[in-house]
């Protein structure tokens, strides 16, 4: 009998149809959902986001960095210069921010990439100062003090109206239900891509230059051009979600923008408990942080405290984070990309 290499399983054609169901159940959503869950899902989905791309860059490319934000950023400024300097209406502003983070990413990779482990991260980081910095001195973006979106951008933006009209609600509901659309839209497109770039021979590539770089170029893997690959592919989506996360904020300053603590410590704090190197590991990872967040905000330093010693004790009883304590004891893949060959009477597994 013939055989064939496949990573489709059942448990992940299941997780495909719900996946589905769910989409289809967002987008209505907002048909019987309150203001205040419409915007805390807008946080899910944006955090969740980052969350992807960052697990691509580290737990899929080997590539540790902590200067997420700026693309962060760099993406949610140049939206706003398209806004205030170019007249452009925000919804379409927000690919630029996508560009822009794109753009940044070229030379920053240039010089992060001569560098390597806890080098590479902090060169991220001193990227991420720089930029910052940088955007400081833009005084017709507001300068050190940042500035807002002007009131007719925001009154007049594309499909605003329509969803009022639609939803019988108010101007400022009806922004929150469009940016919360396009969150979804956005979290939806950066899962499925990500999935189905680790389904390709890339993918495999990818976890073999993670594993041990010098032994995936010795069969032949390019890891140059794939660790240049995944970090502008994950600029870019960063720098999306953070145009979009700021058109729903329609307020911005460099120190909110950049902040390491926002749009990077926190996001790798969900890769981590959740399980770095996994797809379902950051949606489970945001879930509970935003359990977290929900139950123990209020308490301020203490807060922070309390997810400082629960990622700790994560790291320490369950190294591979949540979803690798589930998928160990369980042996279940929503996102199956182990290859696995099939003959006959036997399927064989492998990487």
């Amino acid at each position: 009998m013939g055989a064939r290499v496949t990573v489709a399983t059942r448990a992940g054609r299941a997780a495909g149809i719900a996946a589905l169901a769910l989409l289809a159940l967002g987008l209505a959503l907002p048909a019987f959902a309150g203001r205040a869950m419409i915007q805390d899902l807008f946080f899910i989905l944006t955090m969740l986001t980052l969350a992807q791309f960052w697990n691509l860059l580290a737990g899929y490319g080997g590539l540790v960095s902590v200067g997420q934000q700026a693309f962060v950023g760099i993406g949610a400024y140049a939206m706003f210069a398209g806004v205030i300097l170019a007249g452009w209406d925000p919804v379409p502003a927000i690919l630029l921010g996508g560009l822009a983070g794109l753009a940044l990413a070229v030379p920053a990779a240039w010089f992060a990439f001569r560098l390597q482990g806890a080098y590479f991260a902090i060169a991220t980081w001193v990227l991420a100062e720089v930029t910052r910095l940088s955007v400081a001195q833009w005084k017709a973006l507001g300068g050190g003090t940042g500035t807002s979106l002007p009131r007719e951008a925001t009154s007049d933006m594309a499909f605003v109206a329509a969803i009022g009209r639609l939803f019988s609600v108010r101007e400022a509901a009806a922004r929150d239900i469009l940016a919360y659309w396009l969150a979804l839209a956005l979290a939806a497109a950066t899962v499925g891509g990500i999935y189905a770039l680790l389904r390709t021979r890339h993918g495999l590539a990818l976890a073999a230059v993670r594993d041990n770089t010098e032994a995936a170029k010795a069969v032949g893997v390019d890891a140059v051009r794939l660790k240049w690959l995944v970090y502008l592919i994950a600029a870019f989506g960063t720098g999306l979600a953070g145009a979009l996360v700021y058109v729903q904020k329609a307020r911005i300053s460099p120190d909110a923008a950049f902040s390491v603590t926002d749009w990077t410590a926190y996001v790798i704090f969900i890769v981590v408990i959740g399980g770095i190197g996994t797809i379902e590991g950051p949606i489970l990872g945001v879930l509970v942080f935003f359990a977290l967040q929900s139950a123990f905000a209020d308490y301020g330093s203490w807060y922070l405290m309390a997810l400082g010693l629960i990622g700790i004790a994560i790291m320490l009883f369950a190294p591979r984070g949540l979803w690798g304590l589930i998928a160990d004891r369980t042996g279940l893949h929503l996102f199956p990309v182990r290859r696995r060959l099939e003959t006959g009477h036997a399927t064989t597994r492998g990487d």
